[in-house]
Parts: structure tokens; C-alpha cells; sequence
């Protein structure tokens, strides 16, 4: 791994509590990132901070490691119950949700607080327990918080802390109505250390620190370009119907160990999973209706090497951290530019190289202009022709996931969600001509994110 990514800063310069360190020690980390160094500085102090850097620079470990030093620092109320935690941190994700804890479970080794996890689609009755027993540190998606919160399963009025992970993310699902129900039900803002990171702090994204924190000091932290500095991108400009055969001709022609195919709609990713199973390149399909269980297993499967590819829509867009993915495919160009940028960062993580590979198709090239004067660069032409391949296979079957019932998850009745919480938006279509599974559409799908991961 390269360490160009790193600052000279170290953690050890940092006045943090011994056990503080040895988690940090524990966790392989001896410099700072950038957005790191740069938040930690303020946020140690008290002080509420708005960061802003590009993925996979180490925002988690800094409002972690703050978060830490916060419960160690200050004791808590005389009057404080258990079931009522002492930091809240808010993820959009389910996956984002889980990858905190587990950083969390790491950092918080030699501290000893008790996490707590809550998301939807599994374990409700046990994470319910969980909060009703305590919890210091709380980490979950807002729809299963809401639910817990309405039940009164525990509350938020004795929090020290309260981090907001990819606040713009939260604008995108529709969670903003539930942001707010669940900040105002905090401890105030003078009264704690709120802390609110994001891939971009918009007017949107500092208009809800500026309501719900207590004068944030803003902290950005950007590259040269916008996109991940050693990510080698190249657009190709296939035909709908050539899509397909570009594909597995790239797979063929570069054999990338461990690569993520991006899709705007969850029915072109499940028939480009069929043609690559059918041409013996082992895919997996993850979309937002997957189970929760079996999604957790597919990626841990995926992160181990037993599948080559990864076939999903933006639900894996942020927040994962899968080592060593090299190479990101496009095969439908993203509507948000922003996307564009969340998915190749999927890649080239942690001072790595990467490559990203996207195609300009017939019903989403007229996205790659604005793509292009986002990340403020033109992406080289590819020449298709090269890579097409001519001998496919016929698609294999695969297992097409289906909700129950029209019930998520466990299965319980969710309490006085309303449209706020971002449930049941309508899914997106392929494109009606592409005979090989086709591209994105106009209009921008939902069906990846909306209404899973709460």
C-alpha cells in the first residue's frame, strides 16, 4: 500500500487516552490522513466540526476516535439511565451502519463501552433488547432508530455526541424529515460535540449543520481533482446492444481479480450477472431487495475472492471499504455526477491505483458532460472495437430476489414511518431497445437505495 495518501501527522501527537491509542494501534494506523489531522484538531477540542473529503480518506476513524476521547474526557450525567446512549451516530446505509460498528468494535478495544447496532431488515426483536439493556455508543440507519425511539426502547436526551456520516447521502435517500425528527431529540447543541462529515458540503448539507450543530468549524480536505488522484479513467461509446459483448471482452482482455459493475437499475444488474456467470466469470448481483443477511454474505464472499465481480446498483456506492477492488465498470453512466465520483472511488482506496471504465451508451451519454465538468477533467476515449468480444455464451439463470408480502426485513410492523423516511418509491426501468440488458433511463432510478437501508 502506498503511504502518499498519508500525512506527516502522527495519532501519537494527538494528547488521546492510552487506551485510546492502543485501539488506534490495534487498528494498524500510525499517521493521519488528511481529513484526519485536519478534523481532529477542532474536534478533540470541543469543537463542532462539517468535514468534507473524498471516499475512502478516513472520515470513520476521525469521528471514532473523537468520539472516544469525548466519552473518556467528560463523565456522564448522575441522572444519565443505560438505555439512554451516550453518543448517536447516524449512517444512511445499512452497509455503512455495519462497516462503522466494526471500526468502532476495533477502535473501542481497550475502552470498554458498549455498542449497540441498529438497521432494518434483520434482528429486531434482538437489537431491540440491546437498547433497552444499554448502550454508550449507538450506531443505525434512521427508519429502525425512529421505530425504536417512538416505542420509547431508549431515548436521546443525555447525548455527549452526534455524527452525521454522508449527510448528502441522506438528502439522496429521502432521510432529511427523519434527520430532523431525530437531532431535535437530542441533547442540545451547545450541550454536546456534533460532528457532520459528507463527500460534499453543499447549501443544502451546511444549512443542517448550521441548524443542528453549535457553530461547526468547516474542514475540507480536497485533492487536486475531485476524483481519486491515481484512478485511470477511460469512456467507451458502445452501442446499447454492444454493451454486453464490451463487457466480458474487457473482463477477458484485462482479467481484474476483483472488480464492481455499476447499473442504474436492478434489472440490468441481475441480466448482466447472467451473461457474465454464462461466460464463466463468476458474478454476484447486489441490489437494495436483496435479504440483509444474504447481501452481508455476498460481500463478505465477494471481499474474500470466492466471486470476481460484484454486479450492483448505487446501494454500494458509499460507504463499503472492499479491499482491493482494481477495476470499476460503468456499464450504465451515473445521472449525478457525484455518483459517478462515489462509485469509481471504490477503487484506488487508501493510496492504492485503480482503474474505471465507463460506458457513454445510447440512453445515458448525455449524462457524461456534466460528469466531466464535475470532476473538472475530460475522460479518454476508449476504442470499443478493440475489446468487443464475439463468442458469447448464453446467459446462466440466477436467483431473482422478491419481497415478501410487501413486508421488509423482519417482518414487523414499522411504527409512524411517513414519507420522510424514503420507503416506497417506485423502481426504475431499463432501457426498452438494449438487447443485451441494456442501460439506464432518463429518469433517475431509486430502486437501489430507496426504502432498503433503513
Amino acid at each position: 500500500m502506498s503511504d502518499t495518501h498519508l500525512s506527516d501527522r502522527k495519532f501519537r501527537d494527538f494528547d488521546l487516552p492510552e487506551c485510546v491509542q492502543q485501539g488506534i494501534a490495534e487498528a494498524g494506523f500510525e499517521y493521519c490522513t488528511p481529513i484526519q489531522a485536519e478534523a481532529l484538531d477542532p474536534a478533540l477540542q470541543g469543537i463542532d466540526v462539517a468535514g468534507q473529503a473524498q471516499t475512502g480518506t478516513g472520515k470513520t476513524a476521525a469521528f471514532l476516535i473523537a468520539t472516544l476521547n469525548r466519552l473518556i474526557t467528560r463523565k456522564p450525567s448522575e441522572r444519565r439511565r443505560p438505555n439512554q446512549p451516550r453518543a448517536l451516530i447516524l449512517a444512511p446505509t445499512r452497509e455503512l451502519a455495519i462497516q462503522i460498528h466494526r471500526d468502532a468494535e476495533t477502535l473501542n478495544s481497550h475502552c470498554g463501552f458498549r455498542l449497540g447496532l441498529a438497521y432494518g431488515g434483520v434482528d429486531y426483536d434482538k437489537q431491540r433488547k440491546q437498547l433497552q439493556d444499554g448502550t454508550d455508543i449507538l450506531i443505525g440507519t434512521p427508519g429502525r432508530l425512529i421505530d425504536y425511539l417512538k416505542q420509547r426502547v431508549f431515548d436521546l436526551r443525555e447525548t455527549d455526541v452526534v455524527v452525521l456520516d454522508e449527510a448528502d447521502r441522506m438528502f439522496d435517500l429521502g432521510f432529511i424529515k427523519d434527520l430532523r425528527f431525530l437531532l431535535r431529540r437530542c441533547a442540545k447543541p451547545e450541550r454536546r460535540l456534533s460532528m457532520l462529515f459528507s463527500a460534499t458540503l453543499s447549501y443544502r448539507v451546511m444549512e443542517l449543520a448550521y441548524e443542528h450543530m453549535n457553530n461547526p468549524v468547516k474542514v475540507e480536505v480536497k485533492a487536486e481533482q475531485v476524483t481519486a488522484d491515481k484512478v485511470e479513467q477511460t469512456v467507451f461509446y458502445p452501442a446499447n446492444d454492444e454493451k454486453i459483448p464490451l463487457l466480458i471482452g474487457l473482463m477477458r482482455k484485462l482479467q481484474p481479480e476483483r472488480s464492481i459493475v455499476f447499473t442504474n437499475t436492478k434489472h440490468a444488474a441481475e441480466k448482466i450477472t447472467a451473461w457474465l456467470n454464462g461466460n464463466d466469470i463468476k458474478a454476484i448481483v447486489l441490489s437494495g431487495d436483496v435479504p440483509q443477511k444474504k447481501r452481508q454474505r455476498l460481500l463478505g464472499e465477494f471481499a474474500e475472492g470466492k466471486y470476481n465481480v460484484l454486479v450492483a446498483t448505487d446501494v454500494a456506492a458509499r460507504g463499503l471499504h472492499i479491499p482491493d477492488v482494481s477495476h470499476v465498470f460503468n456499464f450504465d453512466l451515473p445521472q449525478m455526477a457525484e455518483d459517478y465520483v462515489h462509485r469509481i472511488g471504490r477503487t484506488a482506496r487508501a493510496g492504492q491505483s485503480g482503474t474505471a471504465l465507463s460506458f457513454a451508451c445510447e440512453d445515458t451519454s448525455f449524462y457524461l458532460p456534466e460528469i466531466e465538468e464535475y470532476i473538472e477533467q475530460k475522460i479518454p476515449m476508449g476504442h470499443a472495437d478493440e475489446f468487443m468480444a464475439t463468442d458469447l455464451n448464453p446467459p446462466a439463470k440466477i436467483e431473482r430476489h422478491r419481497p415478501h408480502g410487501g413486508r421488509r426485513g423482519s417482518g414487523k410492523p414499522r411504527s409512524g414511518h411517513g414519507k420522510g423516511s424514503g420507503h416506497g418509491r417506485g423502481r426504475g426501468r431499463s432501457s426498452r431497445g438494449a438487447r443485451f440488458g441494456g442501460g439506464g433511463q432518463r429518469r433517475r432510478s431509486r430502486s437501489a437505495t430507496s426504502g432498503s437501508n433503513g
